[in-house]
């Protein structure tokens, strides 16, 4: 290709608004992709659950029609991070479904590349003809049922057999791969990529979501409570129930005030695996979500349900409720103060560090 024919194809390419990069690719569209399972899959797992345990069918059917869409809403919000057009944008529905129901277990990641794919050939061929309102629709659909056919089981298949073989690793070694899973998901979280989605994607639950689970309340209480005095109530509710990401402006200043909520996750981490066996058997996507909403514990306390009308499990105990808040609540709060305390005397961490505009 010679330098005309370069710059003819990078001028199409910007005017069709089609970006190669890690940043909208790996960041804008993951993310968006949680946004998606948790409208769907996720919100309609929890009516489900409120349906079930207050006898009210309505909410049991309504929580089944929110799951039933899963594919479609997670490859419409991708379709929207990837800024397409509204035909591109409204085709994507049945891109989403053929990725999702053809990639199994591993399901989202499957419609995460395929809808990648299809929605930039749909925004390539955006508004070229006379018969847009036929041809954009074609083309996304075409490619994206096509691509599922192709790509779909293989890609399903290998995030599954990752997955897989993290949650065979946790139960094989859970005080290592404690340690590992509930640090990895947890700096997932608060970087500015989706660490609900990567769960979802993997289809990480037992033993190793239970650490994810460790790992991202370690982020969110631990920010939210160590910045307390710099942030008070108000930063306390956003971090804790919202996102630690947060404090990456406050990262990027000053890596070191990253290090109480991580030492955090690595104790927790293990605690959760080797003492109380916490395990996430409810959606994955619940896996990386830690204390946003509570949607993590929510996750929890489904799969204790899910346990005990398989037969797996007996009855939800004590012990697991204090589990639970331990590992989820109490040890992020009081561990991150006391390595943050240490910091903040040996100088690493100073006054404002932990303010959030």
């Amino acid at each position: 290709m010679n330098g005309k024919q370069d710059s003819a194809l990078r001028q199409f390419l910007k005017r069709k608004n089609i970006v190669f990069s890690a940043r909208r690719y790996g960041i804008d569209a993951l993310g968006a992709m949680a946004q998606g399972l948790f409208a769907s899959l996720l919100i309609g797992t929890i009516i489900s659950t409120l349906g079930e345990q207050a006898g009210i069918p309505f909410l049991v059917t309504a929580g089944g029609y929110a799951k039933a869409v899963s594919g479609p809403a997670m490859a419409i919000s991708i379709g929207y991070a990837l800024q397409a057009p509204q035909l591109v944008l409204f085709s994507l529905l049945a891109v989403g479904q053929a990725a999702n129901e053809l990639g199994g277990a591993g399901g989202p990641l499957a419609v995460l590349v395929v809808t990648i794919f299809a929605a930039e050939c749909g925004k390539a061929v955006s508004k070229e003809t006379k018969v847009d309102i036929l041809v954009t629709p074609l083309v996304t659909i075409l490619v994206g049922a096509a691509l599922s056919m192709w790509w779909a089981p293989g890609i399903g298949s290998a995030a599954n057999a990752v997955g897989q073989l993290i949650m065979w690793a946790t139960e094989l070694q859970p005080f290592f791969m404690g340690i590992f899973v509930s640090v990895i998901v947890g700096i997932a979280l608060t970087l500015p990529i989706s660490s609900a989605a990567i769960c979802a994607a993997l289809n990480l639950t037992g033993l190793a979501g239970g650490a994810a689970v460790a790992g991202c309340c370690a982020q969110m209480v631990g920010f939210a409570v160590m910045s307390f005095r710099e942030n008070r109530w108000g930063g306390l509710v956003s971090q804790g129930l919202g996102t630690s990401m947060l404090q990456m402006g406050n990262i990027v200043k000053n890596p070191r005030i990253w290090i109480p909520p991580t030492l955090a996750s690595a104790i927790t981490g293990p605690i959760a695996t080797c003492i109380f066996a916490m395990k996430m058997n409810g959606p994955a996507v619940s896996s990386g979500m830690g204390t946003c909403g509570l949607v993590g514990q929510i996750g929890v306390y489904t799969g204790w349900l899910s346990d005990i009308a398989a037969g797996t499990k007996a009855a939800v105990t004590p012990m697991d409720w204090i589990g639970l808040a331990l590992i989820c609540f109490i040890l992020p709060a009081v561990l991150s103060c006391f390595f943050c305390e240490i910091l903040r005397r040996m100088g690493w961490i100073k006054k404002d560090d932990l303010k959030l505009e």
